[in-house]
């Protein structure tokens, strides 16, 4: 019976090895590559799909600033996935206990080290499966290694040792294709650029952005406090912005079953904004496609700054949670209203006149010694301070993206590798 059972397994085994040698084989006729991997598309919890199409960009309304920085344009733009919502404090507080988790890690000797090749240095990854104790303290082990995290000599704390968040910097490289396109002849290392970024919101920003006003309860309260979790998160910068893609595209990578995944998460351009928050609507001056920012009972449809600053009257004092009023016919959460939104894009007032009309994005990483012109990026969408005008779905402004307000958020995108949105 034994001799059976082997038998019936080396038959399997070879006609297994016979079937993968037929897959192989020439056969004189076109046929591709066929050991190539399936791919069943991605489906990222928590976005929204707003499939490629064509639409007229530019003011929805008069210019009223006749400073014609939104002229008219017929772009196309295609198919991606867009966050539903901003990300919110909770979801970004994912990032930033990532970072702190990371470094205690390296800190505390918790590594794997790895060899790719003999032509390299081994590699150390940082082994997630190990026990951080934050609670470490005296002779406890560990305790001396982590030292270096915490604020030292503070009495403020009353003996709790809490984390300088100024030691929660995040590194990361990203590749520069527009570079590599237009430069052929240096290598391809030479195209790769690595950055350290601090990651912990500003929380001063609430004082800061406002004279002669009393805000300190939001800076002491907004971040951290439970209450606050599903309320879009605030005070990062652009480049915080960037870092928190470029960690969101790692943390998929190391943890999702769904497929290969070629594209990271990024933020949006402007003009995949503006296409977004219209929701199929041509040429609709608000994401809710009326040109009032009251429904037919007098409610108003988005967190702004109503009437001479009447501030509670739509529902929030302040922002308000990120899913606060109806989305738009994508589904997309407050386009318009409660934070601006951070975009990928670079803010030239005569941008439209030299774009192109497929994917316009103009994209520039200025440098921290470069003119302070040179560091605009364009945000959309208007905030809970702004009047209704900025919350035009055509209105352009822009923020230097080396500073923190407590008005701009943003969300991320993704691309669709795909003609529509059946191939997956």
């Amino acid at each position: 019976m034994k001799k059976m059972q082997k038998l019936l397994l080396l038959l399997l085994f070879f006609a297994a090895v016979a079937a993968s040698s037929c897959g192989r084989k020439e056969s004189g006729q076109l046929v591709g590559v066929l050991d190539r991997p399936k791919w069943r598309g991605i489906n990222p919890f928590g976005m929204v799909y707003v499939p490629s199409g064509t639409l007229h960009v530019g003011t929805g309304d008069e210019d009223l600033s006749k400073t014609m920085v939104a002229r008219p344009k017929s772009i196309s733009v295609q198919g991606f996935f867009m966050d539903d919502t901003e990300i919110t404090n909770n979801e970004y507080r994912q990032f930033v206990q990532w970072v702190a988790d990371s470094i205690a890690h390296r800190a505390l000797e918790h590594v794997i080290e790895e060899t790719e090749n003999d032509q390299q240095p081994p590699q150390n990854r940082i082994d997630w499966e190990q026990k951080i104790d934050w609670g470490a303290t005296g002779d406890d082990e560990g305790a001396s290694a982590l030292e270096g995290m915490y604020y030292q000599g503070n009495e403020r704390f009353a003996g709790r040792k809490e984390i300088d968040v100024n030691k929660l910097v995040f590194e990361f490289q990203w590749y520069d294709w527009q570079q590599a396109a237009h430069d052929r002849t240096s290598s391809r290392t030479s195209h790769i650029h690595r950055e350290k970024i601090k990651v912990y919101p500003d929380t001063l920003s609430w004082v800061r952005d406002f004279a002669y006003s009393y805000n300190e309860p939001m800076t002491r309260n907004y971040f951290w406090h439970p209450a606050f979790d599903e309320y879009p998160v605030v005070g990062v910068n652009w480049k915080m912005a960037k870092a928190f893609c470029y960690w969101r595209s790692k943390v998929w990578d190391m943890y999702s079953s769904d497929g290969i995944n070629t594209e990271d998460f990024r933020l949006p351009t402007e003009h995949e904004w503006e296409y977004a928050a219209r929701g199929g609507r041509a040429e609709a001056p608000y994401p809710w496609g009326a040109y009032y920012t009251r429904n037919a009972k007098g409610c108003l449809l988005a967190n702004f700054k109503p009437g001479r600053g009447n501030y509670p009257e739509d529902g929030g004092l302040y922002t308000v949670k990120a899913d606060g009023y109806y989305p738009n016919d994508y589904g997309l959460y407050c386009m318009a209203g409660n934070v601006a939104e951070w975009t990928e894009t670079a803010y030239y007032e005569n941008g439209y006149t030299f774009m192109h009309d497929l994917n316009p994005d103009i994209r520039y990483d200025a440098k921290d010694n470069d003119p302070i012109t040179a560091k605009r990026k364009v945000i959309r969408g208007g905030s809970w301070k702004d009047i209704a005008h900025y919350l035009q779905t055509g209105n352009r402004c822009y923020e230097y993206q080396d500073t923190t307000k407590c008005y701009i958020g943003f969300r991320c995108v993704l691309t669709f590798l795909g003609r529509s949105i059946n191939d997956f």
